[in-house]
């Protein structure tokens, strides 16, 4: 009987082709380090969280600006997209980075400052939701409110990626329930 040489399947192995020398030149890693990092906000010195949140708020402010109508609509999209692409390369990154939900992963931190970001439409005061969004989003991931620690613990990208957008879920409460108790502080 023949073997097979079965190779485990991931997401980015059509990334991998052979050079014109022959030698095999692997785009995964180069791919997987970018995403992971969120086009290397993940290597910050110091603070890479806050980095890749910052990320997300760019990300936010651009759909909310250049598509304010339906940025309800685009923010969920994206951290399905995003959140999907974090869980298969959170085996990837515990390995390349040698621990448990590694810092320079910051792919996580962008999908859930999206959903602490989210609003049915963009507000008038753009600016000023999305810097509510990020401070109540880092302090929701920091402290790690239940039930994201217990999510934490979940197995590679799933406890990488599910506790973030635990948090996220919660700054969004918050910020509802500020924009509730104060209306137009938030420019909503």
């Amino acid at each position: 009987s023949i073997r097979r040489n079965r190779r485990r399947a991931h997401p980015l192995n059509f990334l991998e082709h052979a050079g014109s020398s022959g030698m095999k030149v692997n785009l995964k890693g180069g791919v997987a380090e970018a995403l992971t990092t969120f086009f290397g906000l993940g290597h910050a010195p110091i603070a890479p969280g806050t980095f890749g949140t910052l990320g997300g708020l760019g990300l936010a402010a651009w759909v909310g600006w250049t598509w304010p109508e339906i940025y309800g609509w685009i923010l969920p999209l994206m951290v399905v997209a995003l959140s999907g692409v974090g869980i298969a390369l959170g085996r990837w990154a515990e390995n390349r980075f040698g621990r448990k939900d590694p810092g320079p992963f910051v792919l996580d931190e962008v999908a859930g400052y999206l959903i602490a970001a989210w609003w049915p439409t963009f507000p008038a005061g753009g600016l000023v939701h999305l810097a509510a969004a990020f401070l109540l989003f880092r302090v929701t991931d920091i402290l790690k409110p239940w039930p994201c620690r217990r999510l934490e613990e979940l197995p590679s990208g799933w406890g990488i990626v599910l506790d973030d957008l635990g948090a996220g879920a919660w700054a969004l409460v918050l910020l509802a329930i500020l924009n509730f108790a104060s209306p137009g502080l938030l420019g909503h």
